[in-house]
């Protein structure tokens, strides 16, 4: 089977493919959630980081590439977006086209997620905040993540561990939804 290629549903229908983009500030967790997931051995592009941050030692300079299948052959193809400035030419290419995007959140750098949000809302694209509670990080909430980063009840936050499948599967789950929702909301008022 080809990796870009989900197999046809048990129905003989082809599968519907959607495309969602990755995004967040360096160290995130980007190209964890999407190796997390991915069915199929996901594709790096990481060279040594610049700047003043140490951590991480690597970062993605073009993007992060996996597939998951969700059910009855829905399979998103996720893109990792880079973080550091000097990569942000291709923000719009990879949003290109995207059904949406989950921007991750370190608890400990929340305003490093704000341009990746601000990117999204200007371009209307549907998306969702996933703080990152990794590495024993804990007692955050999604309101209070949403509140100090500025957010209104438009954008849901999410706390997830990204190296958790089960936790990455329930944030692509409610980012499908979420999109869902907008996209109609949009075609209502269109037709209206």
């Amino acid at each position: 089977m080809n990796a870009f290629q989900p197999a046809v549903t048990g129905a003989g229908e082809p599968p519907l493919t959607l495309k969602i983009v990755v995004a967040g500030g360096c160290g995130a967790g980007k190209t964890t959630l999407v190796g997390t997931v991915s069915e199929t051995r996901p594709l790096r592009t990481e060279a040594p980081a610049s700047g003043p941050r140490t951590r991480p030692a690597g970062t993605t300079v073009a993007m992060d590439y996996g597939r998951i299948t969700l059910k009855n052959g829905l399979a998103l193809c996720l893109f990792g977006a880079p973080a550091q400035d000097r990569f942000s030419f291709l923000g719009d290419d990879l949003a290109r086209g995207a059904l949406g995007a989950v921007v991750l959140a370190d608890p400990r750098r929340l305003p490093d997620c704000l341009p990746a949000v601000d990117h999204f809302e200007d371009r209307e694209i549907p998306h969702v905040v996933a703080v990152n509670c990794f590495g024993g990080v804990r007692g955050h909430h999604g309101e209070d993540a949403a509140e100090a980063l500025g957010l209104g009840s438009r954008t849901p936050v999410l706390l997830c561990d990204v190296r958790d499948r089960a936790a990455v599967k329930g944030v692509l789950v409610s980012l499908v939804e979420h999109a869902g929702r907008r996209h109609a909301a949009r075609l209502r008022t269109a037709v209206g």
